[in-house]
């Protein structure tokens, strides 16, 4: 890469380019949920592995909000948080994934103890949390660009679960319809951050690899699940 800082204009662009390019939409798994081609193992060993990527969501934030020194960054990063774990009144995005499991015919309690966790899938989300902990605060924003292309992959899912899975109960479906709204809020916050706080050119190849890194973990989450729902029982 350039040691030249980039244009504002190239740097944005770059980081979509890397995301658009790496994206787990087009993964084999994700190309055949949304086909409806999955049976119920696949999906319900789907929603308990990314539920453990979830219930870490609001830890990663966490991290990235302890290493942040600047007061009105926090307060914008805040509510990620309590998108995640909710607040009185509202058990945010962890209850509607709870739910979703429900739907699926997964108990809470079995959800919440990670009884189906995989190894790929544990190793790849806490490698995601300690990259949060151990990154520049900015580089662990830029890791959460992602954000950028879940609103289509979410639209995708929810159309493809009312249309090929209706054994799963429609109240399960709730997180996909939050992450309609939220995902395109998080990731313009996101990328304002980013392309405002990585202003070196060692800061902007490193969110570059910050976003490559977080897709290449999302994708190695679905080989692992991809694997075992391959695999017979």
């Amino acid at each position: 890469m350039s040691r030249e800082r980039w244009s504002r204009e190239k740097f944005g662009a770059t980081l979509r380019k890397t995301g658009q390019s790496s994206y787990h939409h087009q993964h084999p798994f994700h190309i055949a949920m949304n086909s409806g081609r999955l049976d119920r193992r696949a999906i319900r060993t789907w929603v308990a592995n990314r539920f453990y990527y979830q219930a870490n969501i609001p830890i990663k934030d966490a991290a990235i909000l302890s290493n942040c020194p600047l007061r009105e960054v926090r307060r914008r990063w805040l509510h990620r948080v309590i998108d995640h774990d909710g607040a009185e009144g509202d058990e945010g995005g962890i209850g509607a994934w709870l739910r979703l499991g429900e739907a699926c015919g997964i108990s809470r309690k079995r959800l919440l103890g990670h009884d189906d966790v995989l190894p790929g899938v544990r190793f790849a989300v806490d490698a995601y949390v300690n990259f949060a902990r151990t990154q520049p605060w900015p580089v662990a924003v830029a890791s959460s660009l992602t954000e950028l292309f879940a609103p289509d992959l979410m639209a995708k899912r929810l159309e493809a679960f009312k249309q090929f899975y209706p054994w799963v109960k429609a109240s399960g479906l709730e997180y996909f319809a939050r992450r309609l709204v939220q995902a395109p809020r998080d990731s313009s916050e996101g990328l304002q951050l980013t392309l405002d706080h990585c202003n070196t050119p060692e800061l902007q190849q490193a969110a570059v690899r910050a976003l490559k890194f977080k897709c290449d973990l999302l994708w190695s989450m679905l080989d692992a699940i991809h694997t075992k729902t391959q695999a017979p029982e």
